[in-house]
């Protein structure tokens, strides 16, 4: 069951949202497989691949590929270059990259240089294998699970900037990422240029149109500010695998000096953020 403040995120089904593919698997598994990499890989845009990827299904199926090689085809693909390389600015590209392959959002200018640098002096190609070769996405999901949006929520080795940024570019599980406000632009290269955190805001709805992603109405604010008092809230508790452990909700409320210390504390207990907000 969602809560509130994930249904105004527009994290409905992606909160925990995982698929893996275990051994023995049937049909039906398969297709949660094939419908949970284009959806990841391809967004809502992930309608148009239907027939066009026929061929690597085959190859999952038939057990002639696992589950990383297919998202490295999927990526690789004709559909996916003209949906999202041919049709954005480059930053924005490679912003595109780390939210369908890593389920982030890159973290500082550093990122964003090293994938410029190496599209231009190797190709697409490595550009796309930089990230699917990468340690991280061999930590996060091997060679049997899907990407999914893991800044979402914290996780080990994760920097905090991380969390707001990829809520500038999810904007909820039906959102295109080519019909957003902002068109073919970068929406990070700004804040990541000059080191701030990005604004986190409600997707805009019928109800609620995109005016309000334009005038960046937050949930929380685009940096720490210093003298400002933020509320943590945190879900503690975990363990080792095997062991039930009582997890439990709580709530921070800590002043600028001391959020880098509490934030460390947090993860140190094996809690996860949930939500940051200044009071």
């Amino acid at each position: 069951m969602s809560t509130i403040i994930e249904a105004r995120l527009g994290l409905d089904g992606v909160i925990d949202s995982r698929a893996e593919l275990r051994p023995n698997w049937s049909a039906e598994d398969l297709a949660i497989i094939i419908r949970a990499a284009y959806q990841q890989v391809f967004g809502r845009q992930g309608v148009y691949a239907d027939g066009q990827l026929i061929s690597a299904e085959s190859l999952l199926r038939n057990g002639q590929i696992n589950v990383r090689q297919f998202i490295r085809i999927l990526a690789k693909s004709d559909l996916y270059k003209e949906r999202f390389f041919f049709s954005n600015s480059q930053v924005r590209f490679i912003e595109l990259n780390y939210k369908h392959l890593l389920g982030r959002a890159p973290y500082d200018q550093s990122e964003i240089q090293f994938h410029v640098d190496l599209y231009a002096s190797a190709g697409y190609d490595a550009e796309i294998d930089s990230y699917i070769d990468s340690a991280e996405y061999n930590s996060a999901f091997g060679n049997y699970t899907v990407p999914y949006y893991r800044g979402l929520k914290s996780h080990p080795g994760m920097q905090m900037v991380g969390y707001t940024r990829l809520f500038e570019i999810y904007r909820g599980q039906g959102n295109s990422d080519n019909a957003q406000v902002g068109g073919k632009d970068s929406r990070l290269q700004k804040k990541v240029a000059m080191n701030l955190s990005n604004a986190i805001r409600e997707p805009s709805s019928a109800l609620k149109p995109s005016v309000e992603f334009k005038a960046e109405k937050a949930l929380c604010g685009n940096s720490l500010e210093p003298g400002r008092v933020y509320r943590i809230e945190a879900i503690l508790g975990g363990g080792t695998p095997g062991t039930q452990v009582r997890r439990s909700k709580q709530s921070y409320t800590v002043p600028y000096d001391r959020f880098s210390s509490t934030y460390q504390e947090i993860h140190r207990r094996g809690g996860k953020i949930t939500s940051i907000v200044p009071v």
